[in-house]
């Protein structure tokens, strides 16, 4: 199994690469790779070019062979629809290994305003990373799709290379990008 983990970084931390790791190791996961966007759609867009996001995570998971940097949406330009990343992984894997979109459990509680959410389910699995104590799902139409894709052990998701819903605990680490760069502004 593979895990996807995009973001915008900007910049990374150590929150994102624990939450990358505690995932890869509690799910067998052969590698975790992590897909900075380029152009947000749900978010203010990133602060750091490109270029220094991508370098930051490069810096970030040098001699850590689980973790990988994959450029593809740089690459691309324009808005990063999970959707359309997802396609492309699939194409050039194929239909068989299983993938873990690895997604914080703030930003899956949006999961249905995505572009094309449930073609993101065809290519993948979605791996909620959540923090001890959040909560769950909010809105209805989200709870029903969780009661109907849920599973709670790791070989569901190996059985079958997309689909499911995981809830995975990750450790809780208070950092966040936004207050990284207040810090730097403010010296």
């Amino acid at each position: 199994m593979i895990g996807l983990f995009g973001g915008t970084f900007d910049p990374v931390h150590f929150g994102h690469l624990r939450a990358a790791l505690d995932c890869q190791q509690a799910l067998g996961l052969s590698e975790v790779r992590l897909l900075p966007l380029s152009f947000a759609v749900h978010r203010p867009q990133p602060v750091a070019s490109p270029a220094l996001r991508l370098a930051m995570l490069h810096a970030a998971v040098d001699g850590e062979p689980v973790l990988r940097v994959d450029d593809r949406e740089l690459r691309r330009g324009g808005p990063s629809y999970t959707a359309e990343t997802l396609a492309a992984i699939r194409a050039e894997l194929g239909p068989d290994p299983s993938l873990c979109l690895l997604v914080g459990a703030d930003a899956f509680n949006g999961f249905l305003d995505w572009h094309r959410p449930l073609d993101i389910l065809a290519d993948a699995h979605l791996v909620i990373m959540q923090r001890p104590g959040a909560p769950l799902a909010r809105e209805p139409a989200l709870r029903g799709l969780v009661r109907e894709r849920r599973v709670e052990a790791v070989d569901a998701l190996r059985a079958v290379p997309a689909g499911r819903i995981l809830f995975q605990t990750v450790t809780q680490l208070d950092i966040a990008s936004t207050r990284i760069r207040r810090m730097i502004a403010t010296g």
